[in-house]
């Protein structure tokens, strides 16, 4: 477990360090702007974690058949699972580009983004736009290599991300020797030369082999067995991961409409936030790979006590986060806005004391899931996923956020709390909760140690 789970918690880590550094840029260079960078920031923020994700499908059908074939000793199929999630992934990748190249604009809009923090926020995303194929070998690779038991070739790759993020988005921020900077477009620039360079490199290791994986071109050709059992494991899972997003961006957009302080401190709020939940995200990935295979190798009891294992550990390191957060949220929170009695500062500093609470229900919810999807067993966490926030987040964020607001199609108005991004909050820590009983009802249950790829 922890040699699964350590370098992929120091690669989440890593990955979040190239968010921070944006963040650190946008709010202590451009401080004449107020909060239109800050709020910019948020939205391309959750645009970062929103455009990998879409690489959903293949990378969870990709990670459980390779890890049920690897643990099964199936290692000729594993490749060829290997190489088909690449052959799927580059028609998304080129798909994504195009739709983005045209519409990211009315993207932005449609967040509820305007005037300065609008145009900002449309300058970064037409300098990422074109570094999506890098991030789909980034994101698919990574995910096939996960399956294989092979985390540290992510948190290496990751590595060289930050170094290369941080020295040339520091550079045409700040100006470094006879470069000139050149202000908000350097943050953008920055980032798509790491993910250009982390996209290069975990294809580069893939092509030449890696955690007995290979890419090679007679394996691409499309393979209709392989296909029908990724497609099978990956489509439930990418409706979960597709309702998540257009959830998180519909609760995006509530918060934007609070106005841009809001969507500030929002945008903070949830980056420091992801400080708690990188353990959850390693140990998912730790409970996903050896839930697979023991599966694979018949060990069903195993595969149940992998993931509780992960749990124990990864949910009491998100636990010990959460009494950080609680106790010093404004501390933290001025680190990256440099004044402790600022506005947003302050309001960040509420928000980490409530989501804190939830942090133990989220852990339940992020690292059982891995054994879910370890195992392909994908489908009830879509219904998970669709409960909570369209039965239970969004309705309850319009009702506590807004002082009043309107049920489309119907006309009625209905009068709310007016609790601002704070109800939002709370609303997201009840669906939270309700998602963590449902994830264990079905872990104890246990049908899905059944699911038959």
């Amino acid at each position: 477990m922890l040699r699964i789970a350590l370098p992929a918690l120091a690669e989440e880590f890593l990955v979040l360090m190239v968010t921070w550094t944006d963040w650190l840029l946008a709010s202590r260079y451009f401080v004449e702007d107020g909060d239109a960078t800050k709020a910019a920031m948020g939205l391309m923020a959750y645009l970062m974690w929103l455009i990998p994700s879409l690489f959903a499908v293949v990378a969870i059908g990709a990670t459980a058949l390779i890890a049920r074939w690897i643990g099964a000793n199936e290692l000729t199929l594993a490749r060829k699972a290997a190489n088909q999630a690449y052959f799927v992934a580059v028609f998304i990748a080129l798909a994504l580009t195009t739709v983005v190249w045209l519409f990211g604009k009315q993207f932005i809009l449609l967040m509820q983004l305007e005037g300065d923090a609008a145009e900002y926020a449309h300058q970064y995303l037409r300098i990422i736009t074109p570094l999506i194929p890098w991030i789909m070998l980034s994101q698919v690779g990574a995910a096939c290599l996960r399956g294989a038991g092979d985390t540290f070739s992510g948190f290496a790759t990751k590595l060289v991300v930050v170094i290369v993020n941080l020295i040339v988005s520091i550079t045409l921020v700040v100006g470094l020797g006879p470069i000139e900077p050149i202000g908000w477009k350097g943050i953008a620039i920055g980032t798509a030369s790491g993910y250009a360079v982390g996209g290069t490199i975990i294809f580069a290791l893939l092509v030449f082999g890696r955690a007995g994986l290979k890419l090679r071109l007679r394996w691409m050709l499309p393979d209709v067995s392989i296909l029908k059992k990724m497609f099978r494991i990956g489509i439930p899972g990418g409706f979960d991961i597709a309702t998540l997003l257009f959830c998180q961006l519909l609760f995006l957009a509530i918060i934007n409409s609070l106005g841009k302080a809001s969507a500030a401190a929002h945008g903070l709020a949830v980056q420091i936030e992801a400080c708690a939940f990188l353990p959850g995200a390693a140990f998912q990935v730790a409970a996903a790979t050896m839930a697979g295979q023991f599966l694979g190798a018949g060990a069903n009891r195993r595969a149940s006590r992998s993931t509780v294992l992960c749990l124990a550990l990864g949910g009491a390191i998100m636990c010990i986060s959460g009494l950080g957060m609680y106790f010093y949220g404004v501390e933290i929170a001025a680190f990256f806005t440099g004044d402790p009695s600022h506005p947003t500062t302050l309001t960040v500093g509420r928000l980490l004391k409530i989501i804190s609470i939830g942090l133990p229900s989220l852990a339940i919810v992020m690292i059982v899931s891995g054994g879910f999807r370890g195992s392909g067993d994908t489908l009830w966490l879509f219904y998970f996923t669709a409960f909570g926030f369209l039965v239970v987040r969004i309705p309850l964020a319009c009702l506590l956020a807004f002082d009043a607001f309107e049920i489309p199609l119907l006309g009625l108005t209905i009068n709310g709390f007016g609790w601002g991004v704070a109800g939002a909050w709370y609303a997201m820590l009840v669906d939270v909760v309700i998602r963590s009983f449902m994830t264990l009802a079905r872990f104890f249950h246990g049908g899905w140690k059944h699911i038959k790829i």
